[in-house]
């Protein structure tokens, strides 16, 4: 995340060409004559003692001979010379360097000089990059792109040539073409930091076959994602797929599960990209998922109604009125539905005027226009008419529209006008379907990242307990616990499996007593637990009955030798509810190689294959996280649907889930946890069988997860002024309602004070950005209190580092009516206190001339205080190298 030397890497102002070639062939007369074509307007430098110019520009024997240091360079020479070359560059003063090849002996070493010199490496192994909207092509493309708005980015020279292919012969334009190589030193994560901010980039796809670090990914993407859609396209699904790449990228559905948790969509092949692409050209954002198709013959409709039906896409239901108005227009014995098949004698007259009615619709929120090759609809003259329509509708640019021209030749003038016009097209129905749901999977993966969580009902969490338990079995050498020697573990975290005493209802007894052969069956029959459906009160029965007690005990003491009690005890609970029409679960907790811990949720009783038979997500979970889980489980096919008598409790599932992840982010010895089956019985949750591996664990806890969790150590009671007290913690996605009653409470001054503007209300969208934060990069520390019974936020105090974590916006707010109690104070010192041992080197803020409070408060801590009339800010800075007096 690393945003140091990137500005000359990717905008520099000179560029030196080291081996620069009059040779065909050469790689430096590729980079020169690439470089000289594309129109780059700054200087650039060919460097080899071989000749006194290259392309017609004066060269430079050496490095060293250069009239001063540039920017960028890019080594084309032999890759032996790397090193060398690359030291020359450092003691030249040089920023930004591109390798184009180097043997993987050579990394550790390149790597090492980079970083002793502070210079920026891409690659080695790359293909360079180029952005058009500089004239920069410093790449070995052949092939010169247009300006555009997408940025693509991938970790594949051949991937990127084809693409490049494809996009010039569509007329398609970049923002930024960038090929990573080895990643060496600047990665995915650096570059969505960058493209984030850039105002000429406004969607992101990337190519990836490998991470570095799974972590900084995440939380990259997660940030840009928030601000510009991001597609991203994995290969190497498969074991033997890696294998052939040389990568080790880990579980495939545990990146479908950092991609959805990140907020991005994966497009599953090249063809989908290429697609993808398209359709982020130019297609508008959803303002919902409702689509219309209209086309010139049912067949077309169909293929593109099974699509979106495949993918679980909405059609668009219009009310009478819209009917009627259709009605008017058409030939009679048309139908009037959707799919509204305008017939094969369909007039480019016919379409505008059933395109007019429908963008006059509320009742659609994208429009998909099928033509089909005809003799009475010319492609070409249709599409100029229908743009032409669209263009002068006033909600032509309000309803998504998409276009699928069929045809090869007769179609190409007719797509190449929805282009330059704007409008997104495609060659097929099913195509024009995948990339409209591709923008609606987008838009479902940003909707769930901004969906507040539900407060689970009762959550039971004790880590010391779990702690102390992992430790002494440890310490024991013991690092595989079953189902009973777990339960302790468990029951810290409000996991219950069987107690050491549950029988089950009297035909369950029978079963497995006459299983095993012992004659004590009729004394377990009893009416008094005919009727009982509860276990507890089961329980409680048999604990109570002598006689049908001492039998049971007399079945546990006969096959106690042969089969664990816990297991006979799992097996008259599991009769019972197999008799009830109860659900086999298995959810499975493993160390992905990249990820980290994973959540595996799948159905029990089956040969366990996580990549075909599990839904997965990463930890934390919270509710909302945890639904989406079981949602996904159900949709996929991983679990099946249970009848509408039985059906499956997604809440007190979801509940449970979070409790598992609960227990593995505070607990880093577990390895694994297998439960096998869970059994799930309306609102009942029994873990019959379930299976911990332990491994001595020591180092950062938080640092094995892919997305860092809540940091509930910074939780702390203070106390205030007046005497009451109130919890400090950092804030959770939870807390949004609080949060909107908070912002209620404070005055407009107050508000105009924080944020320079006025504001009249905040969106839920607003709210969710400042609740469900990435602890990496942000942190919000709010203070709690209890008033009346109910818990209410009294004040919050917030830090934003940059990507290099070396500065810090901070801000402070602090509700009007509870000022003079010294909270904001002490919510400062605290946000203080966690930048600095976080890492941060500086916190900046700035505030109004009239907040007399604030500027008071900074300089008491220790801050630089700059007023600065003219511009009516004030600047307050604090270094965090400084103690605090």
């Amino acid at each position: 995340m690393s945003q140091r030397g990137l500005e000359a890497l990717l905008r520099p102002k000179s560029i030196a060409v080291i081996g620069a070639s009059v040779k065909p062939g050469r790689a430096g007369y590729f980079m020169m004559r690439n470089l000289l074509a594309g129109g780059f307007s700054g200087p650039v430098l060919p460097v080899t003692p071989k000749y006194k110019a290259v392309s017609g520009v004066l060269a430079w024997p050496t490095i060293d001979s250069l009239p001063f240091a540039p920017d960028l360079a890019v080594i084309c020479t032999h890759a032996r010379r790397n090193f060398e070359l690359l030291q020359q560059l450092g003691e030249k003063g040089c920023k930004a360097c591109i390798i184009l090849s180097a043997p993987a002996s050579q990394l550790e070493e390149l790597k090492a000089c980079a970083s002793r010199w502070q210079i920026r490496l891409l690659g080695p192994n790359s293909l360079g990059l180029l952005a058009p909207w500089q004239g920069l092509n410093a790449s070995f493309s052949p092939v010169p792109i247009e300006k555009g708005r997408i940025a693509f980015i991938s970790q594949s020279a051949a991937v990127s040539n084809t693409i490049l292919d494809w996009a010039q012969q569509r007329n398609l334009g970049f923002s930024w073409f960038i090929a990573l190589g080895d990643s060496l030193d600047t990665d995915v994560d650096d570059l969505l930091d960058f493209l984030a901010r850039d105002g000429k980039t406004s969607a992101i796809l990337l190519y990836l076959e490998h991470l570095s670090d799974a972590r900084r990914f995440v939380s990259a993407s997660r940030s840009a994602s928030r601000n510009k859609p991001i597609l991203v396209i994995k290969s190497g699904r498969s074991r033997q797929a890696q294998a052939l790449l040389g990568t080790h990228s880990g579980l495939d559905a545990a990146w479908d599960a950092a991609i959805q948790r990140a907020g991005l969509l994966r497009v599953q092949d090249t063809h989908e990209l290429f697609t993808a692409v398209e359709s982020l050209s130019h297609m508008r954002p959803l303002r919902g998922e409702r689509l219309m198709i209209v086309s010139n013959g049912a067949a077309p409709a169909a293929l593109a109604l099974d699509e979106l039906y495949a993918r679980n896409g909405k059609l668009a239901t219009l009310n009478a009125e819209t009917l009627q108005q259709l009605a008017d227009v058409l030939p009679e014995g048309t139908g009037y539905g959707n799919p509204l098949d305008l017939k094969d004698d369909a007039t480019p007259e016919r379409y505008v005027a059933c395109i007019n009615i429908l963008l006059n619709s509320h009742d659609l929120d994208a429009l998909m226009i099928i033509h089909a090759p005809s003799a009475v609809a010319p492609a070409t003259e249709s599409a100029e008419q229908l743009i032409n329509a669209i263009s002068q509708h006033p909600r032509g640019k309000l309803v998504t529209l998409l276009t699928n021209w069929s045809g090869e030749f007769s179609s190409q003038a007719a797509r190449r006008a929805f282009t330059q016009a704007g409008i997104p097209t495609w060659r097929t129905p099913e195509g024009t379907v995948t990339a409209f749901m591709h923008q609606v999977e987008y838009r479902r993966n940003q909707k769930q990242l901004r969906e507040t969580p539900a407060l689970p009902t009762s959550l039971t969490q004790d880590s010391a307990q779990a702690h102390q338990l992992l430790s002494q079995a440890l310490e024991k050498g013991i690092t595989s616990l079953d189902t009973h020697e777990v339960q302790p573990v468990l029951d810290a975290y409000g996991l219950a499996t069987l107690p050491t005493w549950i029988a089950s209802d009297s035909a369950a007894a029978v079963a497995i007593a006459e299983q095993i052969g012992y004659p004590v069956a009729l004394k377990l029959r009893s009416p008094d637990i005919a009727h009982k459906s509860d276990v507890q009160g089961v329980m409680l029965y048999l604990r109570n009955a002598a006689e049908v007690q001492g039998a049971a005990d007399a079945i546990f003491d006969r096959v106690k030798h042969t089969l664990p009690q816990a297991r006979i005890e799992g097996l008259l609970v599991q009769s019972m509810a197999n008799r009830a029409g109860a659900q086999e679960l298995r959810v499975v907790v493993e160390h992905d190689a990249l990820f980290g811990p994973i959540i595996m949720l799948g159905e029990g009783g089956v040969e366990w294959q996580a990549d075909k038979q599990a839904a997965v997500a990463l930890p934390p979970l919270n509710m909302t996280l945890a639904r989406y889980l079981v949602i996904q489980a159900i949709k996929s096919g991983k679990i099946r649907s249970r009848s509408a008598l039985n059906p499956l409790d997604i809440a007190g599932l979801s509940q449970l889930l979070v409790q598992v992840s609960n227990l593995v982010v505070d607990c880093p010895e577990i390895q694994r946890l297998d439960i096998h089956p869970l059994l799930v019985s309306g609102n009942d949750f029994t873990l019959l069988d379930v299976t911990l591996n332990l491994a001595p664990f020591s180092g950062d806890n938080e640092a094995r997860l892919a997305i860092r969790p809540y940091p509930q150590h910074l939780e702390e009671q203070v106390e205030l002024k007046d005497g009451q007290y109130c919890l400090f913690r950092p804030i959770l996605p939870e807390d949004e309602p609080l949060l909107r009653d908070f912002i209620g409470q404070v005055t407009k001054e107050d508000l105009y004070y924080r944020y320079f503007s006025e504001i009249n209300e905040f969106t839920h969208d607003d709210l969710a950005n400042m609740t469900q934060i990435d602890y990496d990069r942000e942190m919000a520390i709010i203070a709690l209190r209890q008033h009346q019974g109910q818990p209410e936020i009294i004040g919050v105090t917030r830090a934003i580092s940059d990507a290099d974590n070396v500065d810090a916006e901070f801000s402070v707010l602090v509700r009007s009516d509870l000022k003079g109690l010294g909270m904001g104070r002490r919510l400062l010192e605290k946000m203080i206190r966690y930048t600095r041992d976080h890492g941060l080197q500086q916190l900046n803020g700035i505030t109004m001339p009239h907040n007399r409070g604030m500027i008071t408060l900074a300089r008491k801590l220790n801050f630089h205080v700059d007023i600065q009339l003219d511009d009516g800010i004030v600047s307050l800075k604090l270094s965090l190298q400084d103690d605090i007096n």
